[in-house]
Parts: C-alpha cells; sequence; structure tokens
C-alpha cells in the first residue's frame, strides 16, 4: 500500500441519519437535530483543514456542519460498503454488520478487499493534497467501510467487529500517521 502522507488523518463517522425504510440507506439525510450533534464535533478539528467526504448525504452534510463555510469535497470512493436495498431490524443490520466487520461478506454486500482498494485509493489521494496545503485531512464517511479500511492498515484497540460497534454518531478517530495508532476522541 501507498504511505499516507501528512501527520494525522481524522475520520468522521455521520451523525444520525433520518431513517426511512422506504428510502435506501445510502439517500437518507441528517435528521436535524443531528446538525447540533455535528456542529459540536468542530471542536475536536483543528481549522483550517481539508475537508472530503463521502457524497451519501448523511456524511457529506455532517462534514458540512463540521467545516462551517469551509468547502467540502465528496469522493465515491469514502462512500459506505455497497449493499442490497434490503429493510433489516436494526438488530438484524447489526448483526450482519458486526459479520463483515468480522471477515464474512452477506449475499450482495461489497466485498472486503474491493472496499479497502477503493477507501485506502480515495485517503491517499486526498492527503496527499492535504499535505500540499499544508492541513489536517479530516474525512467525512461512515462506520463499516472505514473500519475495515483502518484494520487493514493500523493495529486497532480491539478487533474490528468490536471498533465498529463502539462507534457512535457522530463519532471521530485519529489516525496518527507518525505512530501509526488509532484513537476515539469523542469516547
Amino acid at each position: 500500500m501507498t504511505a499516507v502522507q501528512g501527520e494525522r488523518v481524522i475520520v468522521v463517522r455521520h451523525a444520525m441519519p433520518a431513517v426511512d425504510p422506504n428510502v435506501p440507506a445510502e439517500q437518507w439525510q441528517l435528521a436535524q437535530e443531528s446538525r447540533v450533534a455535528a456542529r459540536l464535533m468542530r471542536l475536536h478539528v483543528c481549522h483550517p483543514a481539508y475537508y472530503v467526504a463521502s457524497p451519501e448525504p448523511k456524511a457529506a452534510q455532517t462534514m458540512q456542519e463540521i467545516a462551517g463555510a469551509q468547502r467540502v469535497a465528496t469522493d465515491p470512493g469514502l462512500a459506505e460498503v455497497h449493499r442490497p436495498h434490503v429493510w433489516f431490524t436494526d438488530e438484524g443490520y447489526h448483526s450482519a454488520a458486526l459479520a463483515y466487520a468480522r471477515g464474512e461478506c452477506p449475499d450482495g454486500w461489497e466485498p472486503r478487499d474491493q472496499v479497502i482498494e477503493r477507501f485506502d485509493a480515495a485517503v491517499v489521494r486526498h492527503a496527499a493534497a492535504a499535505a500540499d496545503q499544508n492541513r489536517t485531512l479530516v474525512i467525512g464517511t461512515h462506520g463499516l467501510a472505514p473500519t475495515v479500511w483502518m484494520a487493514s492498515r493500523y493495529q486497532l484497540a480491539t478487533d474490528p467487529a468490536r471498533f465498529w460497534a463502539d462507534l457512535r454518531f457522530p463519532d471521530i478517530v485519529e489516525i496518527d500517521l507518525r505512530h501509526q495508532t488509532v484513537s476515539c476522541l469523542t469516547h
């Protein structure tokens, strides 16, 4: 894998979306009350920064709340794991996502190696641009895709399934590139 440039990368898991079982998850918007929670994440980010987000509305909107008036680019490489639009109960989705984080691939879900490859390419590309601007890279994304990517590159404090399950809506993870460590900043 190509080295990620810079001193650190901030990974932001989106705030809670307005869940609608009739709409695919990748189209969910950020819930109005979640915008306040996203704005509070600004306290954990050094400004100015280089902001990029998944094109999914909940991630891009979370990042825009954090960035304020600063521009937020989008990159499809930072999208969540692609999966069929099948409505799960919270428990059903949680079980399938835990299995995915452990290395299984439920039917129709994007293979983990593809997720890692596309996510890694996006991070490497944007980290280089951020380093050229002498800014910290701040990525607005999801839970599973960044978890499997981070686990492929860095030692997580827990196994990937536990790491994913412990993420909140929203949450901030810092990757210290010099020491190759990953830590949650908000819990």
